[in-house]
């Protein structure tokens, strides 16, 4: 029988480096298959892009009140080390987080990580929070924490039913406005005049997370939820025909009254959506002025005359001096020629 023959030290220093390398290969793959990459794509081969000049996550850096951050607070919001606390479960407050930074991108996708939990029981809690894509920001007011007749499109979170006699709508409750500004949010009917749509969420003092995710592609308008702990997005509204101008601001805000909550935010991410329009879409597509829904009517925005300043109404006011005076003369002359003329005829 034919005596077995020993590799050499050649080979198997060989084997020893291709085991090695094998090993080193396998960890590699397995930690970049565990990281999310800055891009990723969705079906119907959309890609994302994570845009980081939009977007808000822990450690929550480049968060505070100067010029320089890229997300500015407001009111009673503070950071956390795991949170952004828009508000405390106390009475008459509230607070915002907003975007340094306008928004220039065609179609995008918001993706909100929020917390909303309190003391309260059954009704005795409120009133919610709002995600905003809006022309103006760090405008404190009554709706959700921001200001009334605001332009653009309002996402929110309400988890107080105002409306007492409505029996048909379980709160908490997300619905969608979009303004021109010339439209105020009814508090009392809890916004339903002016919503785009709805849906019921039962968000509060879940002990998993919660999310929200808005998404606007080709003028259609999406919102989703992922409120049962089961990583899935469910439908909530769903709107074409949304047309949204570009150059605006994200923020989210929130408010308490006689009744409070905890309103948390733990994340924000904005993607940038590539690859979902076709090049005869990426012609037709024409930047918009101003928020408007097809097929919904908003009242016509009457814009108010600027003031004068001070210059502009000086000259005003002299050269209505200047010409008063220069008639006065001029009737004082026609008059002594019409007199001079009425004594030649006597004569």
């Amino acid at each position: 029988m034919a005596a077995a023959v020993r590799p050499s030290w050649w080979q198997r220093w060989r084997l020893r480096a291709w085991a090695r390398d094998g090993a080193r290969l396998l960890l590699l793959l397995l930690f970049l298959g565990s990281v999310q990459g800055p891009w990723h794509v969705r079906a119907g081969q959309a890609v994302e892009y994570l845009k980081r000049e939009h977007s808000l996550s822990k450690p929550y850096q480049g968060v505070g009140t100067s010029s320089s951050s890229l997300w500015n607070l407001m009111g009673n919001a503070m950071v956390m080390t795991q949170y952004i606390r828009l508000t405390p479960d106390m009475q008459s407050k509230q607070g915002a987080l907003w975007n340094r930074v306008p928004c220039f991108l065609k179609d995008w996708e918001l993706q909100v990580h929020f917390k909303i939990h309190g003391q309260g029981k059954k009704n005795l809690h409120g009133d919610g929070l709002a995600i905003w894509y809006t022309k103006d920001r760090m405008q404190p007011g009554p709706v959700f924490g921001n200001m009334d007749k605001f332009v653009g499109l309002g996402v929110f979170v309400d988890t107080y039913p105002n409306e007492e006699k409505q029996q048909e709508r379980v709160f908490p409750y997300i619905s969608a406005m979009v303004n021109n500004g010339s439209l105020s949010y009814d508090h009392e009917r809890d916004g339903r005049p002016t919503e785009l749509g709805g849906c019921t969420a039962i968000v509060r003092n879940l002990r998993y997370d919660t999310f929200l995710v808005i998404r606007y592609v080709k003028r259609h308008l999406t919102i989703m939820m992922d409120i049962d702990g089961k990583h899935e997005w469910r439908d909530c509204i769903e709107m074409p025909g949304v047309r949204l101008p570009r150059g605006y601001y994200f923020g989210t805000s929130s408010i308490t009254g006689d009744l409070s909550d905890n309103h948390d935010v733990i994340s924000l991410k904005l993607f940038e959506l590539t690859g979902v329009r076709t090049p005869e879409e990426e012609k037709l597509h024409r930047d918009v002025f101003l928020p408007s829904v097809d097929n919904l009517k908003l009242p016509e925005m009457t814009v108010p005359p600027a003031p004068l300043s001070g210059l502009a109404l000086f000259l005003i006011v002299f050269f209505s001096l200047v010409f008063s005076v220069f008639a006065i003369v001029i009737g004082i002359i026609l008059y002594n020629k019409w007199q001079d003329q009425s004594r030649k005829r006597f004569y």
